[in-house]
């Protein structure tokens, strides 16, 4: 049962004692991302639409240093500071999984590392 862990430069670094993913058995298990931008370390904060995008961009940086994409994913769990965000989150979240979608749920939060407003996680299967 080999532990690896999983970085990339391609995502932001980790904000805390905790790693970008650990690959354990088949399965990647990614910490929440927020939008924050890997090379500049910059929040982006201009629309919950952008902001999906930048952290949906992240899981797909460290899907791919594990060697597998968005059709690996069989659980994603959503953080939002403000739930009537929830349908502009779901187009685009919906880009990235156009068949087969994994299982899911989301949240409202009081609040989010950096003050983001949303973080999403997941687990994927090789």
């Amino acid at each position: 049962m080999a532990r690896k862990i999983i970085y990339t430069d391609d995502a932001p670094e980790p904000i805390g004692p905790y790693s970008q993913a650990i690959y354990i058995n088949g399965m990647l298990f990614i910490s929440g991302q927020v939008p924050l931008d890997p090379f500049s370390g910059a929040l982006i904060n201009s629309g919950i639409e952008d902001e999906t995008e930048q952290v949906m961009q992240n899981l797909k940086s460290i899907l791919q240093a594990s060697e597998m994409d968005f059709s690996n994913v069989v659980k994603c769990s959503i953080f939002l500071k403000d739930m009537l965000d929830f349908p502009k989150v779901n187009e685009v979240y919906g880009k990235y999984f156009k068949s087969n979608p994994p299982a899911r749920e989301t949240v409202e939060v009081s609040a989010l590392p950096k003050n983001a407003n949303i973080e999403i996680s997941c687990i994927a299967i090789r």
